[in-house]
């Protein structure tokens, strides 16, 4: 049947579309590669990243580190939109508590660096894992509310100000249809071609439009290292000619280049008590952090993949082997969340009092049959039910993570800091620190999954 037409169905498949990248990010060009192969040292011995041959799929990254003035933004956002709320925008907060030391004087890092202008451009820090993930959505939901009104298919901010329907915009809740009517629907939304609908009528944009983003998120702790490496400016007709100890080429710590000889690569600790050199001739030049456009970027663009702060990856730690891993798009921790229904009959989504969807961890590792579904939601189904695999088994939280080190809050983060030495640049080497928990150090960036190809099969 003929596509797009109204008199046989309208089916509408949208054959313009063409995937474009979110805003801050560069496409990286997936393959294969080593993890952990950069490594050349375990100063450790901890074994916890042994080399294995995976690959990762083409994905977005963020060219920087998210930076104070992207952070107040976000926290802005909040005090508009639910300026009652407290307890949200205390929430968002990051802790700037984490300068302060007994034995040094921080405190006017406490005070100053996220609200300070001189501060700006500066890796937001102090922010926890859960944090970095609350971001994420949030950077997804404006960025699609963004294309959405320039576009005229929701209406203008001016009008939307003046509505003051007070339902934040969200992109799952808008592609469910639960974002429409008066204060929503701009003079430009798609036609609606479905047999029986009005006369040039309107609908609201699906996910086949190809128009909204994919959700902004944080980079598995693989397509970190990936990019972070950078090989891309290494290989040779499909053969990588020379390995990386950090994300740029040579064993040192300087460039090498001609024109910009000498100069430090990262901002680290060079050695104890040494955090920016000697005055009239810096090394590194930053005592603390530095501006997130700082140092010559790696082979795919990225800026201080090295240095300057760690970075959040959304893995769980454990001290990996061959047999618990897997070698395509590798990611420990993933844990499928369905959405939960007011209405689930009638498929509306039930929101929390931000507008935002209600998630809850899958109970099936396969599509429900109808019955299934209604009675998961009416809450009629059995609360346990175990297998073999355990799939369905509630997980005991009692001893769990309490008897043991071993938990699943504990998360990876990767890169090395202003305040770590040069082993710690290393793609390959990584830490962990409780999901809740936040320094100095560690900041994030965030990444999006590239849906299609964009790079295309090689001919």
């Amino acid at each position: 049947m003929k596509y797009n037409d109204p008199e046989n169905g309208g089916l509408q498949i949208n054959r313009k579309v063409k995937e474009s990248l979110g805003p801050g990010l560069i496409a990286i060009e997936g393959g294969t590669f080593v993890m952990g192969g950069s490594l050349n040292e375990d100063v450790a011995y901890a074994h916890d990243n042994l080399k294995r041959r995976v690959t990762v799929a083409s994905f977005y990254i963020d060219e920087t580190e998210v930076s104070n003035a992207d952070w107040l933004e976000y926290l802005h956002w909040i005090s508009q939109n639910f300026p009652q709320d407290q307890k949200m925008y205390y929430d968002a907060l990051p802790d700037s508590l984490v300068w302060r030391n007994p034995l040094s004087y921080n405190e006017p890092y406490v005070n100053f660096y996220l609200r300070h202008p001189s501060f700006q451009d500066y890796p937001v820090v102090g922010v926890t894992w859960e944090q970095a993930n609350a971001y994420c959505q949030w950077r997804t939901d404006r960025v699609n509310e963004h294309i959405l009104r320039q576009r005229g298919i929701l209406v203008d901010y001016k009008t939307a100000s003046q509505q003051q329907n007070g339902q934040p915009f969200n992109s799952e809740i808008y592609l469910n249809g639960q974002l429409q009517g008066p204060g929503y629907d701009g003079k430009n939304m798609p036609k609606d071609n479905r047999p029986g609908a009005q006369q040039n009528g309107r609908r609201t944009v699906r996910m086949e439009d190809g128009i909204l983003k994919q959700a902004y998120r944080l980079p598995t702790e693989a397509e970190w290292e990936y990019a972070a490496l950078g090989l891309i400016g290494n290989t040779y007709e499909g053969n990588i000619e020379s390995n990386k100890t950090y994300p740029w080429n040579g064993l040192g710590v300087r460039d090498h280049k001609r024109r910009t000889q000498g100069r430090m690569m990262a901002n680290f600790k060079i050695t104890s008590g040494n955090n920016m050199g000697v005055a009239g001739d810096l090394n590194d030049g930053g005592d603390i952090t530095v501006p997130v456009k700082s140092y010559q970027p790696n082979d795919f663009g990225l800026y201080n993949m090295a240095g300057n702060v760690n970075e959040w990856v959304s893995d769980v730690y454990r001290q990996l082997s061959f047999e618990d891993f897997d070698d395509f798009n590798p990611y420990r921790g993933h844990v499928f969340m369905d959405n939960q229904y007011e209405d689930a009959e009638n498929r509306k989504l039930a929101k929390d009092q931000f507008g935002r969807p209600i998630k809850v961890a899958a109970k099936s590792p396969r599509k429900q049959t109808w019955e299934e579904l209604q009675a998961a939601n009416t809450e009629q189904a059995a609360t346990y039910d175990n297998d073999v695999r355990g799939f369905k088994d509630e997980e005991q939280k009692e001893l769990y993570g309490k008897t043991t080190l071993v938990n699943d809050k504990s998360r990876v983060f990767k890169g090395g800091s202003w305040n770590d030495r040069a082993y710690w640049l290393n793609p390959g080497t990584r830490r962990h620190m409780q999901q809740d928990e936040s320094n100095a150090m560690t900041g994030f960036r965030c990444a999006m999954t590239m849906v299609g190809n964009v790079f295309g099969p090689r001919k």
